[in-house]
């Protein structure tokens, strides 16, 4: 059976547009799942998207993710039912709450309470694409004109994607969403971590299947190893850092408290580059994968083997078409 793969769209820095395009259209034919755009504070993500679905036919389009506090849930919900439209039923909404140092700072809207707004997001927002009269009286959000969209949108549900870490938002991903975004689980242990989610969304009365999996972490293919490892060791260390307390709190959740006090003083010490030294080979390798092709197909199978449904890829091809299809085409199987 083929794997379930997804490739991203860079948010920062530069981009070559026609290179992005090839290699959309390439992806889609190889029978790539999706193609999923980040936004954080660079590119918005549906102007990308809207892009992608232009040039492409088959995959599914996502957003990797959206925040749910600088748009409002109907305008998230006019965003996602356009953009269905437009690319013939393929999209997916990927929701979370980012953190308070990128909504208060750079949003200027205050953070909490996170759980309490996302629960009335993906309400309203399902409300909204079901074509239900908007009536609604939440602790955020209250709505009484009975608002609908003025238009009919090309299916009643798009899926939910919802990227969520503690406890209780991952119990509220098990009741409501269709996928699920884990955050910074180490390989040795995925498996138990999705056994206890599919054992939630069982409590929640639903087939434990009935939630997607998207693994976690990075399966990075590269002739470069060592640039590829210092680039995601960049990001790792700006996440347990500088990102607020959850990824640090979540990777001392699973046993690397050291590693992560180790990161956090390099960098306060000496920066960016002192805190991606001070990542620990350990560490990057439990989180992700970067090598080449053959130890990246090993990556996917303890992936698979784990319980993740979607794979999560990135390929160094330079400008090699070819060489960027056939590495796709080995990957998925």
């Amino acid at each position: 059976m083929a794997r379930k793969l997804t490739i991203g769209v860079n948010w920062q820095g530069k981009i070559d547009y026609k290179a992005l395009i090839e290699r959309a259209r390439i992806a889609d034919q190889a029978g790539v799942h999706s193609i999923w755009v980040a936004e954080a504070w660079g590119r918005d993500a549906f102007t990308l998207l809207t892009l992608l679905a232009e040039h492409t036919a088959h995959a599914q389009l996502a957003t990797s993710i959206v925040n749910i506090y600088s748009r409002t849930p109907a305008a998230l919900a006019q965003h996602f039912a356009t953009l269905d439209e437009f690319s013939q039923g393929r999209m997916i909404a990927g929701f979370g709450t980012s953190g308070p140092n990128v909504i208060e700072h750079f949003h200027g809207v205050r953070f909490n309470p996170a759980l309490t707004r996302m629960r009335e997001c993906v309400e309203i927002f399902n409300l909204l694409m079901a074509g239900t009269p908007l009536n609604y009286n939440g602790k955020i959000f209250q709505l009484a004109r009975g608002f609908t969209l003025r238009f009919e949108p090309v299916r009643k549900h798009i899926p939910v994607f919802i990227a969520s870490l503690n406890r209780k938002s991952v119990e509220f991903t098990a009741r409501v969403a269709d996928g699920w975004m884990p955050v910074m689980i180490p390989l040795g242990a995925l498996k138990p971590a999705i056994g206890e989610f599919r054992a939630l969304v069982r409590a929640a009365g639903r087939d434990e299947h009935a939630v997607a999996v998207k693994a976690p972490g990075w399966i990075h293919v590269t002739a470069d190893i060592a640039r590829g490892r210092a680039v995601h060791a960049g990001t790792l260390a700006f996440y347990a850092a500088r990102m607020g307390t959850f990824y640090a709190a979540q990777l001392t959740r699973f046993g690397f408290g050291a590693e992560v006090n180790a990161i956090k003083e390099a960098w306060n010490a000496g920066g960016a580059k002192a805190g991606t030294e001070a990542v620990a080979p350990r560490l990057l390798n439990e989180i992700g994968y970067v090598g080449d092709v053959n130890g990246a197909v090993e990556r996917l199978a303890a992936q698979e083997a784990a319980g993740a449904d979607l794979h999560p890829v990135e390929i160094d091809a330079g400008e090699d078409a070819n060489a960027f299809a056939r590495t796709l085409q080995t990957l998925i199987g």
